[in-house]
């Protein structure tokens, strides 16, 4: 099971909602879901948010990019936070990249698929 589909599994558990219940949410069927977490189904970027925002939580932890590193930092002129600010930065960057390579690999599997009807 890749990250994305353990971490939906993971977090619906948590919330103790039911595959029918998600699937209900997201207007399709139990098995539907089910090939979602079974990864026999691709997901695409729009499902992904709709997941997310049915499991009360942000893409990035259905991506696995939620660990966020909290350096307290002081310097002489009393300053800190940096360290939060730039993991934070790192992080989002990873959480972007990830939703890109999403994307390039769905309209992949799009012009596949509508080269099979040229």
């Amino acid at each position: 099971m890749n990250k994305v589909s353990a971490n939906i599994r993971r977090i619906r558990e948590q919330k103790g909602y039911s595959q029918e219940y998600m699937a209900q949410e997201l207007e399709i069927s139990q098995a539907s879901y089910a090939r979602i977490e079974n990864e026999e189904t691709k997901l695409s970027i729009d499902r992904l948010f709709e997941i997310a925002n049915i499991l009360e939580t942000d893409i990035s932890s259905l991506l696995g990019s939620e660990k966020l590193t909290i350096n307290h930092q002081e310097n002489h002129e009393g300053s800190f936070g940096n360290g939060y600010i730039q993991n934070l930065h790192i992080e989002n960057k990873e959480v972007y990249e990830k939703l890109i390579k999403n994307l390039e690999e769905q309209i992949d599997f799009l012009k596949k698929r509508l080269d099979k009807y040229e």
